[in-house]
């Protein structure tokens, strides 16, 4: 008798245990150089393994450009950083063309010259501080995988992902993104200070030790092959349905919202917030090991796909209300849907 053939789902299972293998040697190596910060690792792996984009959010020094760096080290991506100031063209981030001669011939052509838009992961450092044309030329090449320069289509490699960071408090001279613009990033993650332990083992790690070599755990091949099974991990209807709900009760204007949102939400999150939610959260599961995606990966994701969605209203403003209180206080809203529905 012959060997049969691997199933369909033998080799997903197989693909599911193979990316969680790769997550906690990812976490590991990052270990070496980054001290805590489990939440926004997690979150940046998930946007990752999700095709989409990722907007950190934090003061100076909490070691974003070190995250993004080696993370990208450890996935044996091409990494390139921009620093965005305000004299930044659209032309420095994509590239441009130059006049070219032939030796030969001694004809004279146009050349494409790549700008640091080309690569698998690009740190866009402080991108609410380069002006509007700028943001909007990495936008369009965030969502369209490609740079038009003369009418001729040029297209990023894949992988290709944008993490842009962006500093909360220093507001003076900076260009904010336009919310239509902050619904291209797929999360809003929030790097938050370390705990008292974690600040200590900072001082000592960067004072004491030499900078350790990280070690590649996942190819690029990898990465687009497990990428594609992300889209394949069942979500049940009422899954489904609850992430749905999250999305609709957050819009003030909407029957389905409840009285704390009218109050505190003068706009609420689109459909593109409900697709996120639920590609997040298949993403969460496999890198968690599931083979499917439950009310808890949905709950998990809801802060960074919501929080940069959603805007409060000058009253939520005056009461001290963020946008994650509003999330906090929705989803505590919605445990009696989670309820029914797993009955």
């Amino acid at each position: 008798m012959g060997v049969s053939a691997p199933s369909q789902h033998d080799t997903d299972r197989k693909a599911v245990e193979e990316l969680n293998d790769a997550y906690q040697k990812i976490c590991i190596e990052l270990k070496k150089v980054i001290v805590g910060q489990d939440k926004v690792i997690e979150e940046l792996m998930t946007c990752i393994f999700s095709r989409g984009h990722a907007l950190l959010v934090g003061v100076p020094g909490l070691a974003k450009t070190l995250l993004v760096s080696s993370l990208s080290q450890l996935l044996s991506l091409k990494f390139n950083r921009i620093q965005f100031t305000p004299d930044l063209m659209p032309s420095d981030i994509t590239g441009t063309e130059v006049i070219a001669e032939d030796k030969a011939t001694r004809e004279r052509h146009f050349k494409f010259l790549q700008g640091p838009l080309f690569a698998n992961i690009l740190l866009a450092d402080e991108i609410n501080r380069t002006p509007p044309k700028t943001q909007a030329a990495l936008l369009e090449a965030m969502q369209e995988k490609k740079v038009t320069i003369g009418g001729e289509d040029h297209l990023l490699e894949e992988p290709f992902f944008v993490l842009a960071t962006q500093n909360p408090i220093e507001q003076e001279g900076t260009y904010p993104l336009p919310e239509a613009q902050l619904d291209r990033f797929m999360f809003n993650i929030m790097v938050d200070y370390p705990t008292d332990e974690e600040e200590f083992d900072i001082m000592q790690m960067v004072t004491s030790h030499e900078a350790a070599e990280l070690n590649v755990v996942i190819s690029q091949e990898q990465i687009l092959r497990l990428q594609s099974i992300v889209k394949r991990v069942p979500v049940a209807d009422d899954v489904l349905h609850y992430a749905k709900a999250l999305s609709r009760h957050t819009r003030p204007k909407s029957d389905e919202a409840p009285d704390f949102i009218k109050r505190w939400l003068t706009w609420g999150a689109g459909p593109r917030a409900s697709l996120n939610m639920v590609l997040a959260a298949k993403a969460r599961a496999i890198l968690h090991g599931q083979y499917h995606v439950s009310f808890d990966d949905i709950d998990a994701v809801a802060h960074p796909v919501l929080r940069h969605r959603i805007i409060p209203t000058f009253t939520a403003q005056s009461e001290g209300i963020q946008s994650d209180d509003v999330i906090n206080k929705l989803l505590d809203s919605l445990k009696d849907y989670k309820y029914e529905a797993k009955r």
